[in-house]
């Protein structure tokens, strides 16, 4: 599968129960087409205490979302929005924003 953004991205989500919620791609699972996003689809995890002095509890982190689900978040329009390819005069290819032509 190709997942249309990448690390260190920064996202919008588009549907579910963190609809509306931004945050910064931290990794991209490209064989599952799923991605996990910082501050997004917050799940609970019952540990248990180990020998390492690692103290147990419920731990709060973040959990793959589907990349169908998010958005790239453009920075001058503010906004989220699809991506097009560019390839520039030095042969290299670019992302930019379908609204206002910005590069990431």
């Amino acid at each position: 599968m190709k997942v249309h953004v990448r690390k260190n991205d920064t996202v919008v989500v588009v549907s579910g129960k963190d609809k509306g919620k931004t945050g910064e791609v931290l990794k991209v699972f490209p064989k599952t087409g799923k991605v996990l996003v910082q501050g997004v689809n917050i799940v609970s995890r019952h540990k248990k205490p180990t020998r390492d002095n690692v103290q147990g509890g419920i731990v709060k982190s973040e959990a793959a979302i589907y990349s169908s689900k998010v958005m790239l978040y453009c920075t001058k329009c503010k906004s989220a929005t699809r991506i097009s390819n560019k390839i520039l005069e030095d042969g290299s290819k670019v992302r930019v924003c379908k609204k206002c032509g910005e590069t990431f």
